[in-house]
C-alpha cells in the first residue's frame, strides 16, 4: 500500500466514524452570525443607489447596522458560552463556524467597524461620491465578518476576494490622485496573488482532507491524519497570509494608502490587514504539519518587524508612520505564527487592531497637539551606562513577572518559544526605562517610566496567560522546537535585543556620518518600494488603473 493510499483509508475511516461537525447543531441561533453581514449588505446597496453626496437616511442607516454587528457578536459569544462551539451549514458552500477564534474576531471587527462607520459619516460629509464610499465601507466589513465566521472553504475563498475587491474600491475614492492610483495598483497585484493563492490552498485541502469543512479538516489534521498534500497546503496559506499582510517585499502599497480617507486606514485593522494572521491561526494544526513553512515564516516575519520598525523612526509625517508600524508589527505578528504562538498572534491582533485603528483616526488631533508643544529644557539622552542598567531592570522585571505568573524555575508548561517572545517584549520596556534613567530626565520622568515598564509587563502577561486560558482545545500547543527552530529562536532574540540596544543609544550616534547615509536609505525604506515599482511599470500602469 503507497502513502497516499494509506491516508487515504484513514481518512475514509475517520469520516466514517466521526459525526459531521454542526449537523445537530439548531439551524436558526447557529446562523445568528449572518445577521450582521445581511444588514450591512443592505446597507452597501443603499450606498449604490444613492451614491452621491449626502443620500437621505444613508449616514443613520450605516450607524445602525454597526450597531447591529456589535449586538450580533455580542449575541454570538453568548450562544457559543451556552452551546458551545459549533457549524451552522445553511447551504452547500455556506457555513458559519462558531468557536473562540471567530468569537474574537467577530467582535473585534464589530467594534472597529462601528466606530470607524461613525467617524466617516462626518469625515467624508459632503464629498461628492459619499453614498459609494459609506457602502463600500459596509461591503467590506461584511466581507470581513463572512471571512472570519467562515465554516467551509468556499465561503472563506469567496469572503477573501470579497475583502480584497471592496478595499481596492476605498482606496480608488480619489481616482484623480496619482499616488491613491498607484497604491491601489499595487494593491490589486498583491490581493489578485493571493487570491489565487487561497483557492489553490483551498482545492489542496480539499482534496488532501476529503472535505471542505473546516472543522472537519482541523479535526484530521490534529488526529494525526494528514496527508502528505497538508504540508503543501500549508504553504500555500502561508504565502496567501503574507500577501495580504504587507510583509517584505509587497508591502509598498501600504505605505501609500494615505492619499485615501483616514477612515479606509482604520478599517484596515478590521480583519483586513491582518486576515493574514487570522487565516494561519484559523488553520493551525494544518500549518503544524509544515515545520519548514513555519521556519520561513519567522525568517521572514522577523526581519519584515525589525526592517519595518526602523523605517518607522525616518517618517516625518505622522500617517505615513503609522502604516509603517503596522507593516513591522504585521511582520511580529507572523513572527509569532511562524513560532506556532497562535493564541499569543490572537492577542496581537486584537491589541494592536485596537490600538492602530485609534491612532489613525487620532491622527490629525496629534498632529495639532505636537504642533503646540515647546520644549522647555534639554533632551533626556541616556548615556551607554544607562541603557545597560535599563536593560538588566527589564529582564529583572520580566523574571518577576515570570515567577508571579507561575512559571518558575523549571518553566516546565511555558514553551521556549514563548519565553523567548517575552524578552522580545521586554526590550521595549527595556528602551521605555532608559529615558527615564536619562540624565536629564526629571525625577518624575524617571518614576513614571517604571510605573510604567511595570503595568506594561503585568498586563502583557496577564492578557497572555488569558489568551492561552481561552484558546485552549481550540488551538493546538506549541510544539517543542528542534534544532532548527532553536537556532531561529536564539537569532530572532539576539537580533530584536541589538537593535533595541541601538535605537536606545541612537541620539548618541545619530550625528554620526554613517547615520545619516543609513537615515536616508532607510527613509526610502531601503528602496525596495522602488525595485517593486520597477517590476510593476512604475507610473505608467498605475495611471490607468
Amino acid at each position: 500500500m503507497t502513502n497516499n493510499e494509506f491516508y487515504a483509508a484513514r481518512l475514509h475511516d475517520y469520516h466514517r466514524q466521526t459525526k459531521r461537525v454542526g449537523k445537530d447543531t439548531p439551524v436558526t441561533p447557529a446562523l445568528l452570525p449572518y445577521l450582521a453581514p445581511v444588514v450591512l449588505l443592505l446597507c452597501a446597496a443603499l450606498g449604490a443607489w444613492r451614491s452621491g453626496r449626502r443620500p437621505a437616511g444613508q449616514a443613520l442607516a450605516a450607524e445602525a447596522a454597526g450597531m447591529i454587528g456589535i449586538a450580533t457578536a455580542f449575541g454570538s459569544v453568548a450562544l457559543l458560552i451556552l452551546s458551545g462551539p459549533s457549524t451552522a451549514n445553511p447551504l452547500p458552500g455556506l457555513s458559519i463556524r462558531l468557536d473562540v477564534i471567530s468569537a474574537v474576531m467577530l467582535c473585534l471587527v464589530s467594534f472597529i467597524g462601528w466606530v470607524v462607520l461613525r467617524y466617516a459619516a462626518t469625515y467624508v460629509d459632503g464629498e461628492a461620491r459619499q453614498g459609494a464610499f459609506m457602502g463600500w465601507m459596509c461591503a467590506t466589513l461584511a466581507a470581513v465578518m463572512l471571512l472570519v465566521t467562515a465554516g467551509h472553504l468556499v465561503q472563506l475563498v469567496l469572503a477573501w476576494i470579497a475583502t480584497s475587491l471592496s478595499l481596492h474600491q476605498l482606496l480608488l475614492f480619489y481616482p484623480d490622485r496619482p499616488q491613491a492610483r498607484r497604491a491601489a495598483h499595487k494593491k490589486l497585484v498583491t490581493s489578485g496573488l493571493s487570491n489565487l493563492v487561497i483557492i489553490a490552498a483551498a482545492l489542496v485541502l480539499w482534496r488532501g482532507f476529503g472535505s471542505g469543512d473546516i472543522a472537519t479538516i482541523l479535526d484530521a489534521a490534529r488526529s494525526g491524519i494528514a496527508p502528505t498534500a497538508a504540508a503543501w497546503a500549508a504553504g500555500l496559506i502561508a504565502l496567501a497570509a503574507v500577501l495580504k499582510s504587507a510583509q517584505f517585499p509587497t508591502h509598498g502599497w501600504l505605505t501609500e494608502v494615505m492619499e485615501t480617507p483616514t477612515p479606509v486606514s482604520a478599517l484596515l485593522h478590521a480583519g483586513v490587514i491582518n486576515a493574514g494572521g487570522f487565516l494561519m491561526i484559523r488553520f493551525a494544526d494544518v500549518m503544524l504539519t509544515a515545520p519548514g513553512v513555519l521556519a520561513v515564516l519567522v525568517m521572514l516575519g522577523g526581519f519584515t518587524a525589525i526592517f519595518g520598525g526602523m523605517v518607522m523612526l525616518t517618517q516625518s509625517a505622522v500617517k505615513t508612520s503609522l502604516a509603517w508600524s503596522t507593516v513591522a508589527q504585521m511582520g511580529f505578528m507572523v513572527l509569532q505564527c511562524g513560532l506556532a504562538l497562535f493564541p499569543l498572534a490572537l492577542l496581537h491582533i486584537v491589541a494592536h487592531s485596537l490600538y492602530k485603528a485609534h491612532a489613525f483616526l487620532a491622527s490629525g488631533g496629534a498632529v495639532d497637539a505636537v504642533a503646540l508643544i515647546q520644549r522647555p529644557g534639554p533632551i533626556a539622552v541616556p548615556s551607554g551606562a544607562k541603557v545597560g542598567q535599563a536593560f538588566l531592570a527589564a529582564m529583572a522585571i520580566y523574571v518577576l513577572m515570570t515567577l508571579g505568573f507561575g512559571f518558575s524555575t523549571g518553566l516546565d508548561h511555558k514553551s521556549p518559544q514563548a519565553i523567548a517572545l517575552g524578552a522580545i517584549l521586554i526590550f521595549g520596556v527595556a528602551y521605555l526605562i532608559a529615558q527615564g534613567l536619562a540624565g536629564a530626565a526629571p525625577r518624575a520622568l524617571t518614576l513614571a517610566t517604571v510605573i510604567y515598564a511595570l503595568a506594561a509587563s503585568l498586563g502583557y502577561f496577564a492578557l497572555q496567560a488569558a489568551a492561552e486560558a481561552l484558546t485552549t482545545g481550540t488551538l493546538p500547543v506549541t510544539p517543542a522546537p528542534g534544532p532548527l527552530e532553536w537556532t531561529l529562536i536564539v537569532l530572532a532574540v539576539l537580533s530584536f535585543g541589538l537593535v533595541a540596544v541601538a535605537q536606545a543609544l541612537f541620539p548618541l550616534w545619530a550625528h554620526h556620518p554613517a547615520a545619516a547615509g543609513l537615515r536616508v536609505h532607510l527613509t526610502n525604506g531601503l528602496y525596495a518600494n522602488a525595485v517593486f515599482d520597477r517590476l510593476l511599470g512604475g507610473w505608467s500602469k498605475s495611471r490607468d488603473v
